[in-house]
């Protein structure tokens, strides 16, 4: 065989018997290739027992005969403008999402392909988009709780377990736990923060659209310098929350244009 078709051996049939063979062959391209297979094949385990480890919380309730343990998490408590995106992801006991993690410490595009896979794999996904109106109405703590409640209460199956990241929840027949950093420790908080990043995020790049002054969709409604400047031209959009400083306390200029304010909740899955 030549390298290309070791190379495609490797990929998709690498069983201990051909391992053992090519082993034998000398060319340095092939000992290349085996080392490489070596080291990709470490970097797996290496990645399965971290996912493990994020398993530890839901394989508790798993082992106790709870089947249906939900993460729960938000994106979007501190911008300045937007909406809040809070998620809810029931995960399957028989799982393995590679490179899942707090959705803060992946990259755009690994959220992404994140995105997809959790999409395909979870049990349940919830999603409840919160206008910067309920925001401001309710003050942000309480709207995130709010809408975590709804998320944790509107799966068609109903979860045993909800894993909320940081936040006190009390839901009748549901036993709620609250977990300080819980998208770095639990798998289903961190998924869920992934459905409600990158959700949150494809909405401030479609607001961009709709309000280019602001340039939502490179700093996502956070108080960066560019953004400060453009409210300081320009007054707040609809988007803005009035409840935030330094929002508050600007003179306000009419808003540019009109768009979609109103919360919204889905299931997905």
């Amino acid at each position: 065989m030549n390298i290309k078709e070791i190379k495609e051996l490797l990929d998709t049939h690498a069983t201990e018997e051909v391992l053992s063979e090519l082993a034998k062959d000398k060319r340095s391209g092939v000992q290349k290739l085996l080392a490489s297979y070596a080291k990709a094949q470490a970097a797996l385990v290496r990645e399965q027992e971290r996912f493990e480890k994020m398993l530890t919380e839901e394989k508790n309730f798993w082992q106790a005969g709870m089947s249906y343990v939900a993460g729960c998490d938000e994106a979007g408590r501190g911008p300045l403008a937007g909406p809040l995106v809070v998620a809810a992801v029931i995960l399957p006991e028989e799982v393995f999402i590679s490179g899942l993690n707090d959705s803060k410490q992946v990259t755009a595009k690994k959220r992404e392909s994140l995105y997809t896979e959790i999409m395909t794999k979870a049990l349940g996904i919830t999603v409840n988009i919160v206008s910067p109106a309920t925001i401001d109405k309710l003050n942000i703590y309480e709207a995130t709780k709010e809408a975590m409640v709804r998320c944790l209460t509107g799966f068609k199956q109903e979860p045993e377990v909800a894993l909320i990241d940081a936040m006190p929840i009390q839901i009748p027949f549901v036993h709620c736990k609250s977990i300080i950093h819980g998208d770095a420790k639990s798998a289903s908080i961190a998924a869920a923060s992934i459905i409600a990043k990158v959700t949150r995020d494809r909405i401030m790049v479609e607001l961009d659209k709709q309000f280019p002054v602001y340039g939502f969709a490179g700093h996502k409604g956070y108080g960066s310098e560019m953004h400060m400047e453009a409210i300081a031209k320009y007054g707040a959009s609809i988007w803005h929350r009035r409840s935030y400083e330094p929002i508050k306390s600007i003179n306000l200029k009419t808003p540019l244009g009109e768009a979609e304010h109103t919360d919204s909740f889905k299931v997905l899955k």
